[in-house]
């Protein structure tokens, strides 16, 4: 289907069928409600103004934009997370980090853990992170604004992982309000990570469903 915008709730409705539906999160937007009135509004809490039916998968944090899927009804939510679970689906990003990353492709396996006294900042624990893996390329570039655009493939789900790892690496992600050193977090208006990319089993056919969003910086 073409995209469209509902008009209920101002978001692009990407894909639309009896078993799933998926919108594009602006960045700024908490994909479900936080803590307190002020932060009521969200992407779920919109969508099911139209899709009463429509249940949270997965999340995306506020920052980042893109592909948000939303399951609809009790048991396409259970086939989904089950592929979820089974790593059946495939994710794909795309960020402005800092630096000039050396290499054009790589794996990062950094076991994560929450930095409780922090939170919700994630840290690299070898002794009792989980196990988190990250795989990257380099798209391109720019020397003149020591910047480099890399496609990531997150192979683990692990909550703020893309930016932790990336951050670890050395190439703090543009904007990241978290993670970023000062200069890095004054180079972009924004957390300069989009989802692309997501293909799926779908939960009543079983084939394979691709979807894409254009990446917006």
């Amino acid at each position: 289907m073409r995209p469209v915008v509902m008009t209920t709730t101002g978001l692009r409705l990407l894909y639309q069928d009896d078993a799933l539906l998926v919108v594009d999160k602006p960045a700024g937007l908490l994909s479900v409600p936080g803590r307190g009135p002020n932060k009521a509004d969200c992407a779920a809490s919109r969508v099911q103004q139209q899709f009463p039916d429509a249940l949270v998968v997965h999340r995306l944090d506020m920052g980042t934009s893109g592909l948000l899927l939303f399951a609809r009804g009790p048991e396409a939510q259970r086939q989904i997370s089950r592929s979820f679970e089974a790593r059946q689906t495939d994710k794909r990003y795309e960020a402005l980090v800092w630096g000039l990353v050396q290499g054009d492709q790589g794996q990062i396996d950094l076991p994560l853990i929450c930095d409780w006294p922090n939170r919700p900042r994630q840290m690299v624990s070898r002794d009792a992170g989980k196990p988190s893996t990250t795989r990257w390329q380099v798209l391109a570039r720019d020397a003149s604004k020591h910047q480099t655009r890399i496609a990531l493939q997150p192979i683990t789900g692990r909550s703020h992982q893309l930016r932790v790892h990336l951050q670890t690496l050395g190439h703090p992600i543009l904007g990241d309000e978290l993670y970023a050193h000062h200069e890095a977090l004054a180079a972009a208006p924004r957390l300069m990570l989009h989802a692309c990319r997501l293909s799926l089993p779908h939960p009543n056919t079983g084939a394979t469903l691709v979807l894409g969003s254009g990446v917006p910086f």
